[in-house]
């Protein structure tokens, strides 16, 4: 398959502090998208991220971080 899938996940969040790593039924919320993700089977799955730590979390569950986004491209808007 020759299909990108971008999956943002900034931290900063300015409501719900790391919400993208917050624990939800036994894992990362933001597992549970690279999981379902990965299943369909549909392409490579990159997730796009200012965090080293949302980068960690993304690499364990099998998305691939070829960078990280600059603060600048980060923000809420």
């Amino acid at each position: 398959m020759n299909n990108l899938i971008l999956i943002p996940a900034r931290s900063g969040s300015t409501r719900v502090k790391d919400k993208n790593i917050r624990i939800l039924g036994g894992k990362p919320l933001l597992a549970h998208t690279i999981e379902n993700t990965l299943q369909a089977n549909i392409g490579r799955v990159i997730v796009s991220t200012n965090s080293q730590e949302i980068g960690k979390v993304s690499r364990e569950f099998g998305a691939e971080v070829p960078f990280f986004r600059p603060e600048e491209l980060s923000t809420a808007t």
